[in-house]
């Protein structure tokens, strides 16, 4: 089992970093290898909608964050997109990330299941998460449980790590996302038929002026 995860603050190791490693910690304790992929500094372009993706089967931008998110994900079970918190919402680069992953290459994370995090000081943790959480369920993926909402709270990661039940939060879906890797995995054993996927029918809806 193999757990990816992208880190959208921009500080490595700061409270995002503080509630991801808490849940990459219990993932391992459950057998499954976790890895941390880190955001960074530099400018993520956003999504231009040119199309090239279908074409070219990857992001026409390549050499960046998304292009590394993208090849891990080819072999991951399943997903954690974890951002503080900007003006109730995502960080900014954090949402182009995610807008041209699962714009050019979703079919590498459809049905596989998936969780988003949110860190803040304060407030705006609750539009940050719909933000982020929007991007699976219309791209057929899962979304893991937990206890509580999926978020911590704390201006440092010293903070972050004094909120128990936020930390024990992100334990739990540690091992709700082994658990559903694992029923996955036996039911595909057990010759359980996964549902059957229709080619996407697009439309547009107009009035005649």
């Amino acid at each position: 089992m193999y757990v990816l995860m992208l880190n959208g603050s921009p500080r490595e190791k700061g409270c995002t970093y503080t509630a991801l490693a808490e849940m990459a910690d219990e993932l391992k304790k459950c057998g499954a290898e976790a890895e941390i992929l880190h955001i960074g500094t530099d400018p993520v372009q956003g999504c231009i909608a040119c199309g090239e993706c279908d074409k070219l089967d990857m992001c026409v931008f390549d050499g960046d964050v998304v292009s590394r998110f993208v090849e891990q994900a080819k072999k991951a079970d399943g997903f954690v997109f974890g951002s503080p918190v900007y003006y109730a919402n995502p960080n900014g680069s954090m949402l182009a990330a995610m807008d041209r992953i699962f714009y050019s290459s979703g079919k590498w994370l459809s049905g596989k299941p998936a969780v988003a995090v949110a860190s803040a000081r304060r407030a705006g943790t609750t539009s940050a998460l719909d933000a982020m959480q929007k991007f699976f369920p219309i791209n057929g993926m899962p979304l893991v449980p937990a206890k509580y909402w999926p978020m911590v709270f704390g201006n440092r990661p010293e903070e972050t790590r004094l909120d128990e039940e936020g930390l024990q939060n992100m334990r739990a879906i540690a091992r709700n996302m082994v658990w559903m890797i694992q029923s996955a995995r036996a039911a595909d054993s057990a010759d359980v038929l996964r549902p059957i996927q229709e080619q996407k029918i697009y439309t547009n809806f107009f009035r005649k002026g």
